[in-house]
């Protein structure tokens, strides 16, 4: 049996994992017109995802996924780190996927879409990465859903 893709149960299920909540919302339009499309803050008690308001919802989406691959790997920025324990916000806005991190964001994004879209088209290596996080997240392979 096939499930649909559910941004929201998604962000819950890491919420949950994590103790805190996930809260999501569009970019303020000075952010948007620097350039940056996706911005994660994670304070103490709560993890902001902010994404561009004027695209498409597919591509909000994927930002949000993208920023969600930041929360799940457990980057950090040196700007802005919590050196005072005072929860002072991590905080992570992107323009370009140079980094290592940005990277590895970029592709748990598009491996979440890849799995949410049921083609299952993953080489072994990815397959196996995405079934480690899916194991992590509880999620529960069907018989059909190969590895």
């Amino acid at each position: 049996m096939s499930h649909p893709f559910c941004l929201e149960g998604l962000c819950e299920r890491i919420a949950e994992q994590r103790g805190r909540p996930i809260r999501i919302h569009p970019l303020p339009k000075e952010a948007a017109e620097s350039g940056v499309c996706g911005l994660w803050v994670g304070t103490d008690t709560v993890d902001y995802v902010f994404y561009e308001a004027q695209t498409t919802p597919l591509h909000r989406e994927h930002i949000v996924l993208h920023e969600l691959g930041h929360i799940l790997f457990g980057h950090h920025s040196l700007e802005g780190q919590d050196t005072e324990g005072e929860g002072v916000p991590t905080v992570l806005g992107r323009t370009n996927y140079t980094t290592r991190q940005e990277q590895e964001a970029e592709m748990l994004a598009s491996m979440i879409r890849i799995r949410a879209s049921g083609t299952g088209l993953l080489p072994s290596t990815a397959r196996g990465t995405l079934a480690r996080l899916e194991s992590a997240m509880g999620y529960e392979r069907g018989p059909h859903d190969g590895s």
